[in-house]
């Protein structure tokens, strides 16, 4: 439990300092701006802890009421966020169509393989009214390298291994555009951001 706890750890400290946090607020506020509404409903799948959504939360503009569910697939992994939990399988999402605003994944996509990628795509798009929000880690040799020159501040034995190879798994931006553009979505923005991150919005209709 302990070495979870400092991978969960590194994994906050990643996101509030290298694009996690604004890279998923950034996404929330151009599809709340851009569908004209005030309130949305969220869901944050391999959510974890749910810190990410629930900072986001506080963090977008205050015309944004931004109310967040909480999806992963072992209970343990939830904790003890006050925001609605369930368990269930990101690629057989267990909500019926169009249940939520907008779908949204944080250094999740990099785990699976296309099929995989595009199997969740679909199915976030079932379930979201809005759009799907991907926020994950780009694929470069120069990201590589920092990872491992970062293993010395790394908390947890787990991190010094996943953090390198988990940018070996991820996706460049040319790769993750071939694979959402199978998904059916009415259109995709795809963006390069700080610190080798990528935000991927999946609009569910072209008029948004």
């Amino acid at each position: 439990m302990a070495e979870v706890a400092a991978t969960l750890a590194d994994i906050r400290f990643f996101n509030r300092y290298f694009g996690g946090i604004a890279n998923t607020r950034r996404m929330v506020e151009r599809v709340a701006g851009a569908s004209g509404r005030s309130a949305f409903t969220l869901l944050d799948v391999a959510a974890g802890t749910g810190e990410l959504p629930q900072t986001v939360r506080t963090l977008v503009a205050p015309s944004i009421d931004l109310r967040v569910t909480l999806l992963d697939r072992r209970a343990s992994h939830l904790g003890n966020s006050a925001a609605r939990k369930t368990v269930g399988d990101a690629l057989a999402l267990p909500f019926c169509d169009a249940s939520f605003d907008f779908v949204h994944c944080c250094l999740f996509v990099h785990h699976l393989a296309p099929n995989e990628v595009l199997a969740f795509a679909r199915e976030a798009l079932r379930c979201s009214r809005v759009a799907l929000l991907i926020n994950d880690l780009l694929r470069d040799p120069i990201h590589l390298a920092l990872a491992h020159a970062g293993r010395p501040i790394y908390r947890s034995r787990l991190t010094r291994h996943d953090a390198p190879a988990s940018i070996r798994q991820a996706y460049t931006t040319a790769e993750i555009r071939r694979i959402l553009e199978q998904c059916g979505a009415a259109r995709l923005e795809i963006t390069r951001h700080w610190f080798y991150r990528v935000a991927a919005i999946a609009w569910k209709d072209a008029r948004v």
